[in-house]
């Protein structure tokens, strides 16, 4: 309980200082194109309803985005970071693909899958595998030989030293590359959602601009940044309850 009033009582703090940051740089630059907040959270309560639809698609594919890259990147990575023969076959793949960017793929995925959903739930979990898979793969490599073997003295079969020791001590990178990658999965929805498609925040936003209606492009933005807030909040809960040795010395 106390948790939750001091993130409470933080975000409180924050979003004041960022209404007063924004509302000074709108009298700075006093543009129509820059709105003062509270235009922009009038037309966000005024379009509610309208925000609430665009933001349970957005959501709907960024969240089975994720969960999709995240089954496939976890145990893959702690596969071949527990494995030298895997790792030094399948590494090199890896190195390569790793640091291409996965918005390119974009146009690909847009003629192979059509402009709905599944484009751009393939180029967010693309962005999320690899993300997790690196991590992953990182983390279970640094795991101390005498923590498996003193496991395996006890008996211990490589399935239950996966289970009890390599899952363990890898998940909390896990959590923050996830972390990390919703992030960007975020971005890369915005920019999905306004190339292709007429559904999303990423629509909504661009639409509005194309209409000059700053006010309500700013509500999207908002809508967007609520999103990304609500996921990562998600995520820190779920950490929060799946790793609970990590939060055991806090205060």
């Amino acid at each position: 309980m106390k948790e939750l009033a001091r993130r409470a009582s933080g975000y409180v703090v924050a979003v004041v200082i960022l209404i007063i940051g924004w509302q000074l740089l709108s009298w700075l630059i006093a543009s129509p194109a820059l709105p003062g907040p509270f235009k922009a959270l009038s037309d966000l309560w005024r379009l509610r309803g309208e925000l609430a639809s665009e933001s349970a698609v957005s959501a709907w594919r960024v969240t089975v985005s994720v969960l999709i890259g995240l089954a496939l990147g976890a145990p893959i990575g702690l596969a071949l970071g527990r494995s030298p023969v895997a790792d030094a076959v399948f590494a090199p793949l890896i190195y390569l693909s790793y640091p291409v960017p996965k918005v390119v793929f974009l146009p690909v995925l847009l003629v192979l899958l059509g402009i709905y959903d599944a484009p751009k739930i393939a180029l967010i979990t693309l962005i999320v595998f690899f993300q997790t898979l690196v991590t992953a793969r990182d983390a279970a490599r640094a795991i101390p030989a005498a923590s498996v073997l003193s496991v395996r003295s006890l008996g211990a079969r490589p399935a239950a030293v996966f289970r009890h020791v390599v899952v363990p001590a890898a998940m909390p990178e896990i959590f923050t590359a996830l972390r990390i990658s919703t992030g960007t999965a975020i971005a890369v929805l915005f920019f999905s959602e306004s190339v292709a498609g007429s559904t999303g925040l990423g629509y909504y936003i661009i639409d509005a601009w194309g209409r000059v209606a700053y006010g309500e492009m700013f509500a999207g933005i908002i809508a967007m940044a609520l999103l990304g807030v609500i996921l990562y909040e998600v995520i820190e809960a779920v950490e929060l309850r799946v790793c609970r040795w990590t939060r055991a010395g806090r205060t």
